[in-house]
């Protein structure tokens, strides 16, 4: 189990990253495959987690239907959120009976391994103590929901890379009152979009580091564009095509 499978999938819709996490949590839990990473963006889509407080939606389900914004209620913890394109979202299905079964340990190590990325970008980041998440200086950067089934974790973590920050004004984000959002971009004033390939290189290296794996095996399929969204069972294709290219270890 020291290898970490990565899937880089560009643009999918949150129903389809749901049905794909949650086949392979099943997977995971029978032993058919090992730990893997899903790192990917959503067109924009609200989640509320399994005790999340709906009226922290601000808008009603008609409105958001009219521009085209998803909302969901979902199993994972936490509140509501939001994920959009420029966002970089990670699902980790990670099997914790060999790493000291400690949810609260893992969820510290997704917050470490966020900090550390925020770092190669001179963002001084931390935790905030009682609350989940990245924070820089009292602003929110990156949100963290994840559940567990038979100690092998799905759901995850959001970061606001290139996030266009007025869709937080919507809701009432993680159901933190008056919680600031920001991104990336937003901090540093950049006024060009940063790769959000290049975050992912960052999140591998700093997974792979944080949870202790040796290497990982990466297999980039990115779609640009909503009117393509990824086939569900096109990961199932992919992970045979990634066990006959060992190139793709890094």
């Amino acid at each position: 189990m020291d290898v970490l499978n990565v899937y880089r999938i560009g643009l999918v819709s949150y129903k389809t990253a749901l049905d794909l996490q949650m086949r392979l949590l099943e997977r995971r839990m029978n032993g058919e495959i090992g730990d893997m990473l899903l790192l990917l963006e959503h067109p924009p889509t609200f989640t509320i987690g399994r005790k999340g407080k709906k009226e922290n939606l601000l808008m009603n389900e008609k409105y958001l239907s009219e521009r085209g914004i998803h909302f969901q209620e979902i199993s994972r913890g936490g509140d509501i959120t939001f994920h959009g394109p420029g966002q970089l979202v990670g699902y980790p299905i990670i099997d914790l009976n060999s790493k000291g079964r400690d949810v609260h340990n893992y969820l510290r190590g997704l917050e470490n391994m966020i900090i550390s990325v925020l770092k190669e970008y001179d963002i001084e980041a931390s935790r905030i103590e009682g609350l989940t998440g990245v924070w820089v200086k009292g602003h929110k950067i990156a949100s963290i929901g994840v559940g567990v089934k038979r100690w092998i974790t799905y759901h995850g973590f959001a970061l606001n890379v290139n996030t266009d920050l007025s869709y937080f004004d919507m809701i009432v984000p993680c159901g933190i009152p008056d919680v600031k959002m920001t991104s990336i971009t937003g901090w540093l004033g950049e006024k060009e979009e940063i790769p959000i390939e290049d975050i992912e290189e960052s999140v591998i290296k700093a997974c792979i580091k944080t949870f202790g794996y040796k290497h990982a095996r990466v297999l980039t399929s990115f779609d640009n564009g909503e009117e393509n969204l990824l086939d569900k069972d096109m990961l199932f294709t992919l992970e045979v095509e990634m066990e006959k290219d060992k190139d793709l270890l890094i």
